[in-house]
């Protein structure tokens, strides 16, 4: 079973990936994991993505397809893999589509994980950290028993940098302006699952069960 998980920043992904590889076995496949790994490895794929980087370029598609495709190579053994990140634009989907086909494989379906713009602002900007024991909080969902200080450590705690409203709300439209070809892609090919995001953890968890249990089946 290969599952492309879509969803914007503050969706909830990590959560539900980590619902699914225990559920069905499957292994968590990040794109930006697998990518520092590769450097950390220093494998040529590793060095050719690191030549890119230092000079502040992107990764070219060809080269993050050939290594997504070589980790979902490497977990042929297990269930399936759940790809998370990747595809990021519509050419890497139809290049992974591509990579698949020619040994026998296919997307069996891509997920996509939708939840209001307000809420998901609501969600990231929230967040806060503790910079000496990196407990996280959020200061609507889950406060400090004092107002900006760490329950364990007294510590004042912070906001990242990238959780600020203004911030927040480019990589929202950034990312609903690179992943709307990729919905459009997958529903043409018939293999979308729209899941609703706003909803409670667990309505989420279900949702995404109900569709996969029966690739299972």
């Amino acid at each position: 079973m290969i599952v492309v998980f879509l969803g914007p920043p503050g969706a909830g992904k990590g959560t539900q990936c980590q619902r699914l590889v225990e559920r069905y076995g499957v292994k968590h496949l990040s794109s930006g994991d697998c990518l520092r790994r590769e450097r950390q490895k220093n494998t040529d794929l590793g060095r050719r993505a690191q030549g890119y980087m230092d000079s502040g370029q992107l990764a070219p598609d060809d080269l993050i397809v050939a290594m997504m495709t070589q980790e979902i190579a490497a977990a042929d053994g297990q269930a399936g893999v759940v790809l998370d990140g990747f595809p990021r634009t519509l050419a890497q989907a139809r290049e992974l589509d591509q990579a698949l086909g020619g040994g026998g494989k296919k997307v069996d379906v891509a997920l996509n994980l939708e939840v209001a713009d307000d809420k998901l602002e609501l969600r990231i900007t929230g967040r806060r950290s503790c910079p000496q024991c990196g407990a996280a909080y959020h200061v609507a969902f889950n406060p400090p028993r004092k107002p900006g200080v760490c329950d364990r450590d007294g510590a004042v705690l912070v906001q990242r940098s990238d959780d600020t409203p203004e911030v927040v709300r480019n990589r929202i439209r950034t990312y609903h302006r690179q992943t709307a070809p990729l919905v459009d892609y997958y529903q043409r090919k018939g293999n979308l699952r729209r899941i609703d995001g706003n909803v409670e953890i667990g309505s989420v968890t279900q949702a995404m069960f109900g569709v996969l249990d029966l690739l299972v089946a």
